[in-house]
């Protein structure tokens, strides 16, 4: 049976899964006190994603709340033209939809499938969190599906830890999770000419100490120094073993679902749903540093 932890009216209920708890009894519209503040972030650290169900939340409230952990980062660059509501400081909240609203879309993503990847790994200091509020959801579809990238390293066959001991991968900044060209790029069909930020296959969570896979998007990455084919080989096996069911946590999105995770030892992905219902999210990312 999952264990429980009550602080005051606070509860933290572990998914029994590879990763994930529910937090019930908070509401995040509100300030958090030390003490509850404290409690999410031994809880986000002890399961790696945290689902806070019934929030009403706008996007001071989730900037507010992302804002406990630490600096907000910037939006990822949009694949396209999108329009975006909201007065100055919004920057800093993503909005992820299918809706189209007078010919023009409101939000990124559209409604096919997102594939695995880490937020914005492409940059030189990728966030360290994620935190994903959702305001319209489908009746089905569109499931976002997490794995538990330190368990990914631990679990590694030997011989695939000494091949990637010491390496780098090169993350692709040119397309976005859904497979979208972002503005300002040109597409790369040739692997090994990947444009992006370089990092450590294996990275230390700067908090834990603890060893992770740190994978990005496949779509596009590298190994620098070897030939493009066994770099593409090398990469299809990590991700093979990454993404294994025993690894993974599915989140069934509810309106007002906040889910919190960590980017650091996280991937997620979403799947496609009926491009004629809505689904609306509002996402914020909190600044991290340098992998090592």
């Amino acid at each position: 049976m999952a264990t429980v932890i009550e602080r005051d009216r606070v509860a933290v209920r572990p998914s029994g899964k590879g990763l994930a708890a529910d937090v019930e009894g908070v509401d995040l519209a509100g300030a958090l006190t030390p003490e509850l503040s404290a409690t999410i972030k031994k809880a986000w650290g002890d399961h790696l994603v945290l689902r806070f169900r019934g929030q009403k939340l706008s996007d001071d409230d989730l900037m507010r709340f992302s804002r406990q952990l630490g600096e907000l980062d910037w939006a990822p660059i949009a694949a396209k033209d999108v329009k975006i509501a909201g007065a100055d400081g919004k920057q800093y909240v993503m909005v992820i939809s299918n809706v189209v609203e007078n010919g023009v879309a409101i939000g990124q993503l559209g409604a096919y499938e997102a594939i695995w990847h880490t937020d914005m790994s492409y940059i030189a200091e990728p966030p360290m969190a994620s935190a994903l509020y959702s305001l319209e959801v489908p009746a089905t579809g569109g499931d976002t599906w997490f794995c538990n990238m330190y368990a990914a390293y631990e679990t590694l066959p030997a011989d695939l830890k000494q091949r990637i001991e010491g390496r780098v991968c090169r993350h692709d900044a040119s397309r976005n999770s859904a497979g979208e060209l972002r503005r300002g790029f040109v597409d790369a069909p040739d692997a090994s000419q990947t444009v992006g930020a370089e990092h450590p296959i294996v990275r230390t969570h700067p908090m834990t100490g603890r060893k992770a896979l740190f994978l990005g998007r496949r779509r596009n990455a590298y190994v620098p120094g070897l030939p493009l084919a066994e770099s593409e080989a090398l990469l299809d096996a990590l991700w093979a073993h990454a993404t294994k069911p025993e690894f993974t946590w599915v989140q069934q999105w509810q309106k007002g679902d906040l889910i919190l995770w960590d980017n650091r030892c996280v991937m997620h992905r979403r799947d496609a749903f009926d491009p004629n219902a809505r689904r609306v999210m509002h996402r914020t990312q909190v600044k991290g540093d340098r992998p090592y």
